[in-house]
């Protein structure tokens, strides 16, 4: 396929406002790329790099090559340069990545120009966001969308999907299944503004308690163990605990889910910086890099001695669970069979206020019937935080005045809107420590789109944590909602921004 195909089909999905009028022309586009091209079309369509970065800044993108007059460029052999690029390191490698560069611009035609620098940059906000494109993906080939989507979540990648489902057809989705040493995109929860409206959504369910560490995914086969953030990132040689607990447990074959946190001589959570540190993050704007010992502690099992567990009821894989974890490395939990009970109600309301006196953010309610539904935010899971946070993203920041001059201070936070691009909610400069303050400023230099005399718009890459008051309506701002009173709690170097929350949870907080 040429890349003229994907920008002239990226312009027009930009320009479609009904999300039905976006899948149906990804699905045209689906239907005539070569399959061995549908890995690269999927991920450009999505609006991201299958390298994920090249080191190419913005300064580079801007200038001005002169276009070809016709296209010419295929999407492996765009895809190939890419890689050259994001492959050259050593002394020299910015003039070698900016000749590639010209290489490829010189042989782009104008659109083709303008769609690849929005690629590169991470502008590309088309509105073909993952499940948009995965619903593409479905109608090109005549395949349900739940199995399609099933599919992508099992193996981690809507590359690995497209090219198998267009080249074979829907009986090709079959093979994609939940296999050990491959991690799968884990079960996200909803919000619910407090433990009363989380009993009455769920029904017979099970309180849990809400961990502040980071979420992995273990996988044991044999004496193997690999340990996968959420980001799927493999980070076993850097947890040496979790692997020599889970290779004690009765079992050869185990997929578990959980958290790993930090706690301290008494028993509460150390600081997420610390955990995040340990675990090699990029984010150390603490010096973190203290050898604190890390201790798993696991609220799901997904399969156990080959049989896959995603589809049977959350009471019944709690109980394998508890069979075959020692209870130190089980979340703590409270079953309300009957949330209508006063008594149980009750119950609830206590076991909830205990868990903050313990240190946890909150407490996460579980239908007790439901499945683990991979990759999904479903409301079968309901996470309830006495102070209310989001994950959003980064779109900008002001130079900031006064102490904070020389630094970009100010945040521009924004949700994910339904069609794919990110909405702004509001800004804010509080909560910064001038450790924060100055790793944050290091970074967002790097992911500068445009420079104004306010400050700089930024590629949407970075995730961070806010806290807020609550949720006012608001015409200053697209979403029509804004945040009072937000504040920085920390950058989410373990979430991308396809994980931050959505306008519609938003909005759901409006009073």
């Amino acid at each position: 396929m040429r890349l003229a195909d994907i920008a002239r089909a990226s312009r027009d999905i930009g320009a479609a406002s009904a999300r039905t009028e976006k899948v149906a022309l990804l699905a045209e586009l689906f239907r005539a790329a070569d399959p061995a091209d549908a890995p690269v079309v999927i991920m450009y369509m999505a609006g991201r790099l299958p390298q994920r970065r090249i080191g190419v800044g913005w300064s580079s993108l801007k200038e001005r090559r002169e276009p070809a007059a016709e296209p010419r460029l295929g999407v492996r052999e765009v895809d190939a340069l890419l890689t050259r690029i994001a492959a050259v390191s050593g002394k020299g490698a910015q003039g070698e990545r900016k000749r590639l560069l010209d290489e490829l611009m010189g042989a782009a035609t104008e659109e083709e120009q303008l769609f690849l620098v929005r690629l590169i940059s991470g502008e590309l906000r088309q509105g073909a966001l993952d499940a948009v494109a995965v619903e593409g993906l479905a109608s090109a080939a005549g395949a349900p969308v739940a199995d399609v989507r099933q599919a992508v979540m099992l193996s981690g990648s809507p590359a690995a999907v497209a090219e198998v489902l267009l080249a074979e057809g829907p009986s090709a989705l079959g093979r994609f299944r939940l296999t050990v040493g491959r991690p799968v995109l884990p079960m996200l929860a909803h919000t619910a503004k407090n433990v009363g409206e989380a009993l009455a959504r769920t029904g017979p369910c099970a309180l849990e308690e809400k961990l502040d560490g980071i979420r992995i995914q273990v996988h044991r086969d044999g004496d193997d163990v690999r340990v996968f953030t959420r980001t799927l990132a493999d980070i076993t040689d850097r947890t040496p605990e979790v692997v020599s607990l889970v290779r004690t447990l009765p079992v050869r074959q185990v997929v578990l889910d959980g958290e790993l946190l930090a706690f301290d001589e008494r028993g509460r959570p150390r600081p997420f910086q610390e955990t995040s540190g340990r675990t090699g993050s990029t984010l150390d704007v603490v010096g973190a890099q203290t050898a604190v010992p890390l201790s798993p502690v696991f609220f799901e099992v997904l399969y156990v001695d080959g049989e896959d567990l995603l589809a049977v009821p959350a009471s019944e894989r709690r109980a394998l669970l508890d069979r075959l974890v020692p209870e130190a490395q089980r979340v703590r939990r409270l079953v309300v069979a009957d949330p209508t009970a006063p008594e149980e109600r009750a119950a609830a309301e206590a076991f909830a206020s205990e868990a903050l006196e313990r240190g946890q953010e909150g407490v996460v309610v579980k239908s007790l019937d439901a499945a683990y539904s991979a990759g999904r935010r479903g409301t079968s899971w309901l996470k309830v935080k006495p102070v209310h946070t989001l994950d959003l993203v980064v779109l900008g920041a002001e130079w900031g005045h006064g102490r904070r001059t020389g630094t970009l201070s100010n945040l521009h936070l924004g949700a994910r809107a339904a069609d794919g691009s990110f909405a702004m909610l509001g800004k804010t400069f509080k909560g910064l420590t001038d450790a924060l303050l100055a790793w944050q400023t290091e970074r967002l230099r790097k992911l500068v789109v445009t420079e104004e005399p306010w400050g700089v718009t930024v590629r949407p890459e970075l995730v961070v944590e806010i806290a807020f008051d609550g949720v006012q309506r608001s015409t200053r701002y697209p979403a029509g909602v804004t945040l009072r009173f937000a504040r920085v709690v920390r950058y989410r170097d373990d979430k991308l921004p396809a994980d931050a929350d959505t306008v519609e949870s938003v909005t759901a907080l409006l009073p």
